[in-house]
């Protein structure tokens, strides 16, 4: 397994930006396929973005597709999530979660490793 910690939350107006940080510690950063899920008030938590372990690959969620950028610095053991132009629906605890496995997957179920979580809340 890894230790994730997430950063970077916070209050942020309907249309600004946004960007979450991950840090890993633990195993090699770079052995994992890193996702980025998030989880509103009432709701269950669903897929947000996963890039894949090289960073070659990424994935995206159709209602964050455009606006939302995920990447990761291998040299750093750190994901990012960039997000802008927010919608009051974006308002959510996001996590970072770790995948060893060989394909790149949305499932929450399959993620070997979670952070705490970081709330997001976008004011209209």
């Amino acid at each position: 397994q890894v230790q994730l910690v997430e950063s970077g939350g916070g209050v942020v107006q309907a249309g600004g930006s946004l960007r979450l940080s991950c840090a890993a510690s633990g195993r090699t950063f770079s052995s994992f396929h890193m996702g980025w899920f998030r989880q509103a008030l009432g709701k269950e938590r669903e897929f947000v973005a996963v890039i894949e372990k090289n960073g070659d690959s990424t994935f995206y969620a159709d209602d964050v597709k455009g606006r939302f950028t995920i990447s990761r610095d291998n040299a750093k053991n750190t994901v990012y999530l960039q997000m802008n132009s927010v919608k009051p629906e974006d308002t959510a605890v996001y996590y970072c979660a770790a995948d060893s496995g060989w394909l790149i997957r949305r499932d929450a179920q399959v993620y070997d490793s979670w952070g705490q979580g970081t709330q997001v809340t976008v004011s209209s």
